[in-house]
């Protein structure tokens, strides 16, 4: 079960690195520059943060086999339309659909996770299923740049596009959630507005909008920081941009494991997770001297720490709703908490294309280095503690 959900990250964040990685072709065909394709960028954004809002509900609602196809259905076919693109304006569109079929992705994964593995092997599961992010993020590089030399950049999104509905296929064949109890009905979600009154609802959200923004910067723009601020071509960029994406697939699952570590020393639940997202946010501030060191060997190192950093932090963000919540409201809270990601994403987005323009990337990885330690202290002043909290249903 947690393997769909890792293959259905991977193929996600395919088709979010293919733009990344055709950036330089698609900016020199269709003539725009870093801050249009911010704005493209901003359109995905926009998308995502406003369908987070309702994808968790939907798929509390239909349940998970169904909510999470419809998510997937949806993203691949707006991957597909990519192919069709003729300028910064139609890329910009298409990126909006992408946008909210995505949405699905996490709250669907987090809701598997909820009902399938126990409070103490969920950061673990967590980091299994979001190091297919990585996954993803590795084999784009090297298999966009060969579809685009070798077959032009159309194809790109053709073959990713179409490996959504081959997921698709095996999901609805494999995909069953755990049996009820016989003679009891099937849970009902709670009501939205009994989980906006939580207190760990507002506090995460406000949490993320300093994490998941971090990860966007690195998803969307280190390939397009490889080829202006590094001078990489597309060929140079498929060798070697995969590896810090290949590194923070390990530091994903070594996340579940710094947590697990916690707990078996006697640290309870709430410290567990809240440290292990401290130190993972320590590392990330490793892309700061990325961007100074002269050796673009030294670049990937420190950008390998990094990335590593952030999804061992996010192994454990992705556990949290389920140490709070029943499982039937897992996704809900997910998805409503990735509302802040998202309006952190836009508005970062937005600046980093600004500032890039203006400036150099320089600030920027200063930004996206720092940023991470306002989320770890809004976990520790804010979020209170990790335990189960009533609900009206």
């Amino acid at each position: 079960m947690i393997g769909l959900a890792f293959f259905a990250t991977m193929i996600n964040y395919l088709d979010r690195q293919a733009l990344s990685v055709a950036a330089p072709v698609l900016e020199a065909r269709f003539h725009f520059n870093d801050v249009a394709y911010s704005q493209i960028l901003f359109a995905f954004m926009l998308a995502y943060t406003i369908t987070n809002g309702v994808s968790g509900l939907v798929i509390d609602r239909l349940g998970t086999r169904a909510g999470y196809a419809i998510f997937v259905a949806w993203w691949s076919a707006a991957a597909l339309l990519h192919a069709f693109a003729r300028g910064a304006l139609s890329l910009g569109a298409f990126r909006f659909l992408l946008g909210m079929g995505e949405a699905g992705n996490w709250p669907g994964a987090v809701k598997v996770v909820a009902e399938w593995f126990p409070a103490e092997e969920r950061s673990l599961a967590s980091g299994i299923f979001n190091s297919g992010s990585s996954v993803g993020a590795i084999l784009a590089p090297p298999i966009i740049a060969l579809l685009l030399l070798r077959f032009g950049w159309q194809s790109a999104f053709v073959a990713v596009g179409c490996l959504g509905f081959i997921w698709l296929a095996a999901w609805l064949l494999f995909y069953r959630s755990p049996a009820s109890v016989p003679g009891q009905p099937a849970p009902q979600p709670p009501s939205l507005r009994a989980l906006l009154r939580t207190r760990f609802v507002w506090s995460f959200t406000f949490s993320k909008i300093f994490m998941d923004p971090v990860w966007y910067f690195y998803t969307f723009w280190f390939p397009v920081y490889l080829s202006q601020g590094r001078h990489f071509n597309i060929a140079a960029i498929g060798r070697y941009a995969w590896i810090p994406y290949f590194v923070a697939g390990l530091g994903s699952v070594a996340g579940g494991w710094i947590a697990r570590a916690f707990l078996t020393r006697g640290m309870g639940i709430t410290g567990a997770r809240k440290s292990a997202v401290t130190v993972a946010c320590l590392m990330m501030t490793m892309a700061i001297p990325a961007a100074l060191v002269p050796s673009p060997a030294l670049v990937i190192a420190f950008m390998c720490v990094a990335m590593a950093g952030y999804t061992a932090a996010l192994a454990n963000m992705l556990a949290m709703p389920a140490d709070v919540f029943p499982s039937e409201a897992c996704a809900s809270v997910w998805g409503l908490a990735s509302m802040g990601a998202g309006f952190g994403g836009m508005v970062f987005m937005l600046l980093t294309g600004w500032m890039i323009d203006r400036f150099s990337f320089l600030p920027v990885f200063v930004m996206f280095g720092l940023i991470p330690l306002i989320c770890a202290g809004i976990l520790w002043a804010l979020l209170g503690p990790l335990e189960q909290v009533p609900l009206a249903f």
